[in-house]
């Protein structure tokens, strides 16, 4: 199948997994995730409707976007670090992986030098897997806390990777935490923090994350196949 029937069959099962759970599938954001794949195949997937594009890696996204322009909203879904923030806000519309006040700091000082307010999200390490990125759950909170303080930064949700599993089942119990942890935080009413994005799922399991309230799901397999 061509890039363009792929992104339709993921498109297609987004909006039923959308209408299970009694959600409008417009709700729910499909983030390309572009990792690897090669300029004409991008171009193919933007032409296609892809409107959100997800890069793992700072360097390798700085080159498509000069390659490419910005046919499309970027994300980044990788690990920042903190000395390559200067370009992430320059490259991206939304940083989905901020798990430490150090990080969001930076990118606050940053994004305060080109007058523009990046929007992130707080990435969760959900299971608390120690080789993984990530807030624990229980400092979730405060991150965000102390995240709100920050004028050059606006925080717009979570962030989670489950544990790899071959059963889709198998991560449910993650994206619920993540939703419930995030319905906690909105509790809090704290100023300038909103929770109305939850980025979890990836292609082989995005539909759970769908039914359990994600808005972003992250999906590159499906779309491009499996990576050399």
């Amino acid at each position: 199948m061509s890039v363009a029937e792929n992104l339709k069959a993921v498109m297609d099962r987004i909006a039923s997994a959308s209408k299970r759970s009694g959600r409008d599938p417009s709700s729910v954001k499909l983030v390309v995730v572009t990792k690897t794949v090669d300029h004409d195949r991008i171009i193919q997937a933007v032409n296609a409707g892809a409107v959100i594009l997800g890069e793992n890696r700072v360097q390798e996204a700085k080159e498509k976007i000069e390659a490419l322009g910005k046919t499309a909203s970027w994300h980044l879904i990788g690990h920042l670090q903190t000395n390559k923030a200067k370009y992430a806000v320059k490259l991206f519309d939304l940083i989905h992986s901020v798990d430490n006040l150090e990080l969001a700091r930076e990118i606050d000082r940053q994004a305060a030098k080109i007058g523009k307010v990046q929007d992130i999200l707080i990435e969760v390490n959900i299971a608390g897997e120690t080789a993984k990125a990530g807030v624990v759950i229980t400092g979730t909170p405060g991150l965000v806390r102390e995240a709100a303080k920050l004028r050059n930064i606006s925080v717009k949700g979570l962030m989670t990777m489950p544990p790899y599993s071959e059963d889709p089942e198998d991560s449910r119990s993650y994206f619920r935490k993540l939703r419930e942890l995030a319905g906690t935080i909105e509790k809090e009413n704290i100023p300038s923090v909103s929770m109305q994005e939850l980025s979890m799922g990836m292609s082989g399991d995005f539909e759970v994350a769908i039914e359990e309230g994600a808005t972003l799901v992250r999906v590159g397999t499906a779309i491009f196949g499996t990576r050399s």
